[in-house]
């Protein structure tokens, strides 16, 4: 035994390396012929004895490990590669808990999101400009109720319009009736008879006066005296077609009334009340038509701006539950790396914590103290051949029993780690 300490002594000491590794070889040789040795010499005493044999095995695998226990060097390498894969699992253990806590704090910075635009949403329809939207703040129903007043008032000039252009372009008058010159319910359909220009004509002058309104609205919104300009313009050019189309009407009504010799003249035209009548029935019309085109577009719009905020929120919530699920995932994953990381870290530690039976090692000895073994019970006794046979069978029953109550007959492991 004095040759195995003498082994662990040589692995212990600071040489240099060839000599160190001729050192461990003598010694290894030494502890050879040592276990040899003993195991020729206890059978020599026991004369094969194969309950002597048991015993001397457990004495000598006890003997053995105590000795391990001992070489707190030698048990130190041995664990050194479990210590540095468990450095390695507690590195990535850290980096997994660096990446889980990263993960977490944006997973609930997406909730916050999430609740934040859920909040937005509600409370941008009372207080618009909290969130830089510039609309007034009327309630919704007046929108409805300017919609309300402007399909009629539409549906007036619609009709005046076509009515008027047709009778002061295309009709031949048969009274002088001033309704039945501009209200005339079959204006559209007289004109197509006349031909298709003409009904063309007829029917697309009022969409050429809701032209001139939704320009009116257009540049409202503009700023400065461009705008004011172009208003006074459009204005100007609504209320000359409407003066045209008062004096041709006013012309045929007189002309069907006058006289042999009598001529109408634009004076006839402004002093007359006719003439007035439809510039006011058609421009008035109009106008009030635009200011209603007008508020109606702007209460739209109001609507239209906070449907559109609603709408990118909606949108934001649902790439942020997006994200959050994905972001769930992660986290899930990571928290199931790391159990199973702080296992291994666990396991590691057992081994480091534990003590390392070097198999190989041990198996080496005890084959040698076998072949003393055997090689005594061939040399020393003189029993009968048929009696050495069953001697030595028996032998090799209770060491191979002993292996494998020890768990280390023909392992493949190089060492077993005892938690």
């Amino acid at each position: 035994m004095s040759s195995i300490k003498n082994l662990f002594k040589l692995k212990n000491e600071t040489v240099k390396p060839v000599l160190k590794e001729v050192d461990t070889q003598e010694a290894r040789e030494q502890i050879r012929v040592t276990y040899y040795q003993s195991g020729y010499g206890d059978s020599t005493k026991a004369l094969g004895e194969p309950l002597t044999l048991g015993m001397s095995l457990s004495d000598l695998y006890n003997s053995f490990e105590d000795l391990c226990r001992k070489q707190l060097n030698e048990q130190e390498i041995l664990k050194q590669p479990h210590k540095q894969s468990q450095e390695q699992e507690k590195t990535n253990l850290r980096r997994s808990e660096t990446a889980l806590s990263i993960y977490e704090g944006q997973l609930k910075a997406k909730i916050d999101d999430i609740d934040r635009h859920k909040f937005e949403i509600m409370d941008v329809k009372t207080n618009p400009d909290k969130y830089g939207i510039d609309v007034d703040k009327r309630p919704k129903a007046q929108f409805y109720i300017g919609l309300a007043l402007l399909l009629p008032i539409t549906i007036y000039l619609f009709v005046f319009y076509i009515s008027a252009s047709y009778s002061s372009f295309f009709k031949n008058f048969e009274d002088g009736s001033l309704t039945a010159a501009i209200f005339d319910a079959e204006a559209l359909s007289k004109a197509l008879n006349d031909g298709v220009l003409e009904a063309v004509f007829v029917g697309t002058i009022p969409f050429v006066f809701m032209g001139l309104g939704y320009l009116v609205h257009m540049f409202q919104k503009e700023k400065g005296w461009k705008s004011v300009m172009k208003l006074i313009v459009l204005f100007l050019l609504t209320f000359l077609f409407d003066v045209i189309l008062a004096y041709l009407i006013e012309k045929k009504i007189f002309d069907f009334n006058a006289l042999p010799g009598e001529s109408f003249t634009a004076g006839d035209a402004i002093q007359s009340v006719n003439f007035w009548g439809i510039i006011f029935a058609g421009f008035v019309v109009y106008i009030i038509w635009g200011l209603v085109f007008d508020f109606v577009m702007k209460e739209y719009e109001n609507v239209d701006k906070i449907r559109n905020f609603i709408r990118n929120k909606k949108e934001a919530i649902r790439n942020d539950v997006e994200k959050k699920h994905e972001l769930i995932e992660q986290i899930d994953k990571l928290k199931h790396d790391i159990s199973e990381i702080e296992g291994k870290i666990a396991e590691l530690q057992s081994k480091i914590d534990g003590f390392i039976f070097p198999v190989k090692e041990y198996l080496h000895y005890h084959y040698q103290y076998m072949k003393g073994w055997y090689q005594a019970i061939n040399s020393e006794l003189k029993f009968p051949n048929k009696q050495l046979d069953d001697l030595r069978e028996k032998c090799e029953i209770v060491a191979s029993d002993h292996l494998k109550k020890l768990n280390v007959s023909e392992s493949d492991h190089q060492n077993v780690v005892y938690s």
